[in-house]
């Protein structure tokens, strides 16, 4: 008997058409990040040194050579006359490595320290791919990388160090900031008292703490929370550092002390202030004098101006709305007017690349909407406007992202080891000026970006808006 499915197509179930091929865009864009992670890791062949965790196998060493019952600060890693010269905190913190062999630990401790930038990236971008209309995954895949190839980035994945992790919890109190400063539009709405606490931002302060509980340099953003009458944030931090120290303390007496008392004075513990690696003030003064120490009083003269200047502007960066931007100069201003700042410590030049490429965008945008005479005369529907020349949108902004790609590049290239130099066998002039002049090359770009690096007024809106309520109510008594 025939089949007659004409007289029941009602009965089919409707066929849902499935797409044959992937969205063309998504290929293109894992294309993209797979190519840039590519150049990422030739650029670290290219420009990178060789890394075997030295760093890292100096903390594994100590860690289990403490855990064997000698005193921790007593440890001198085989071959070296290096040794522990962190709090006990950060002992503590790493004790568990010793449970891994050191480049089990290595890896660990890289594959956080990766983590951590990628969540720090998408937390900095998010506001200018939201602006821009970028996809955030992707633009955070494709800043991974490239911020990994840099000099910071790679010294600090390749020796094992913990700069990375300390930025991230720096820069999460940046978050908590941004959350109360935006109070009344997230945690009030938030189902549980949890996510009210998370998202009121009221544990800002903890990050900076804990930082500083590890290494000392981070305390300079207490006091720039202070300075900013930031209390609640400068409390916590504050109490959090001191909290972790005491408690250490109460845990591990007999090692503060020795830290303390001793340890933490010992500078020498550390290296020569004249190692090229050294991109402090400190550093390029002893270069600059050809000595090993540094020229202590010019030192003291010249970072007490650079700690001045560096303050001021990120005063100047909180009152305009551009909270980044003040973190960005509170950690440069760090990185400048410490002892010892190696080349894994300048992580803040990563915040400092987006600032201004971002303005850059920002100031190319404004100009397309802002009239100019020099365009000339046109006449829409009899009514003359003014419009700006063709080229003026190009050029604007064209500074900042040439700074932007230079500071870059100069991070990426790293020209100081080409130049490097220890005395006494070898003087820091040896190749002259020029050779002086790249030995020193990144300690320079940090001061003039303390000096100069640009903030967005406006740019971060929930700041902004604390300073326009603060100030209203004035303007209308004027």
């Amino acid at each position: 008997m025939p089949t007659t499915v004409g007289r029941r197509t009602d009965r089919l179930a409707p066929i849902t058409r499935v797409p044959r091929g992937v969205d063309r865009r998504i290929v293109v864009r894992i294309g993209v990040v797979a190519a840039v992670s590519y150049a990422a890791w030739l650029a670290v062949g290219a420009f990178g040194r060789p890394y075997n965790f030295f760093d890292m196998k100096i903390y594994h060493g100590a860690v289990l050579w403490w855990a064997g019952g000698n005193e921790l600060y007593d440890f001198v890693a085989p071959s070296t006359t290096l040794g522990f010269t962190y709090p006990p905190f950060a002992a503590l913190v790493m004790l568990p490595m010793s449970w891994l062999p050191v480049d089990g630990a290595g890896f660990v401790n890289a594959l956080a320290s990766i983590g951590a930038l990628a969540v720090v990236l998408a937390a900095l971008l998010r506001p200018i791919v939201d602006r821009l209309g970028w996809p955030l995954w992707f633009t955070v895949a494709v800043a991974t990388p490239v911020a990994l190839a840099i000099e910071p980035s790679r010294e600090t994945l390749g020796y094992g160090q913990v700069n990375l992790l300390l930025f991230a919890l720096i820069m999460a109190d940046l978050v908590g900031l941004r959350w109360r400063a935006r109070r009344g539009t997230h945690h009030e709405t938030a189902d549980s008292p949890l996510a009210r606490f998370v998202y009121g931002g009221a544990w800002a302060g903890v990050g900076i703490g804990l930082a500083t509980a590890v290494k000392l340099t981070p305390a300079l953003f207490v006091l720039y929370l202070v300075l900013t009458r930031q209390w609640r944030a400068a409390l916590i931090a504050t109490g959090t550092a001191i909290g972790v120290t005491l408690g250490t303390f109460g845990v591990l007496g007999a090692e503060s002390r020795a830290y303390f008392t001793s340890v933490l004075w010992q500078t020498e513990r550390v290296g020569a202030a004249d190692m090229t690696a050294n991109q402090s003030l400190a550093g390029l003064l002893a270069r600059l004098y050809d000595s090993i120490e540094t020229p202590g009083l010019l030192w003291l003269a010249f970072s007490v101006l650079v700690l001045a200047l560096g303050l001021s502007r990120a005063l100047s960066a909180r009152a305009d709305g551009d909270e980044l931007t003040a973190f960005t100069l509170v950690g440069l201003t760090a990185n400048v007017i410490s002892p010892i700042s190696w080349s894994h410590h300048l992580v803040w030049v990563i915040p400092a690349i987006i600032v201004l490429a971002d303005a850059a965008i920002r100031r190319r945008d404004a100009s397309r909407r802002l009239p100019s005479r020099v365009g000339g005369m046109s006449s829409a529907n009899g009514v003359p406007t003014l419009r700006p020349p063709i080229w003026y949108p190009t050029l604007t902004g064209l500074r900042h992202g040439v700074g932007a790609l230079g500071l870059y590049l100069l991070f990426l290239i790293s020209p100081i080891w080409p130049y490097e130099h220890q005395l006494p066998e070898v003087s820091h002039y040896q190749d002259g000026l020029f050779g002086a002049l790249m030995e020193n090359s990144l300690a320079i770009a940090l001061i003039v970006l303390v000096a100069a690096l640009p903030w967005r007024p406006g740019a971060e809106p929930a700041f902004y808006a604390d300073r326009l309520a603060r100030t209203a109510p004035l303007a209308a008594r004027r």
